[in-house]
């Protein structure tokens, strides 16, 4: 025969609960599930996502539009009209091509077509290089 333990034997009554596990977020957001819902009367919750179905980046709101036009200038300052005719009499003086004037005052060819275009805006030392190379003053006239 078997034998027995000494000690007292109990049981245990107290209830054991089994838990259903939470269902994931994809299965709520199977059709399936959600008609199903639908139909059992539960709360379904629907969110439309910000921009969705757009394709477009959204621009500056229009507060941020105020603020940049309230802290920087309209109309950035171009090179005048006077310092333009000087620079392109004075290069033309001296028999020289845009390329030409750029190589000497190792500038881009680009800038001194802009200076002499009036797209550029006017920056001290390259001025004072063409006045050297020109001979020709042209800082002074800035200022009008």
């Amino acid at each position: 025969m078997p034998t027995r333990s000494t000690g007292t034997i109990t049981q245990d009554w107290e209830p054991v609960v089994l838990h259903k596990s939470r269902p994931k977020a994809q299965d709520l957001r199977n059709p399936k599930a959600v008609n199903q819902a639908l139909r059992s009367g539960a709360e379904v919750q629907t969110v439309k996502k910000f921009d969705a179905g757009s394709n477009r980046k959204p621009g500056p709101g229009i507060n941020a539009r105020k603020l940049e036009e309230g802290t920087e200038p309209a109309a950035l300052e171009r090179v005048a009209v006077e310092v333009r005719q000087a620079i392109q009499k004075a290069r033309l003086e001296k028999k020289m091509s845009q390329a030409e004037l750029a190589k000497q005052i190792n500038e881009r060819p680009q800038v001194v077509q802009e200076y002499e275009n009036g797209k550029a805006q006017p920056n001290q030392a390259v001025l004072a290089k063409m006045e050297r190379v020109l001979g020709v003053k042209l800082r002074g006239k800035i200022g009008k």
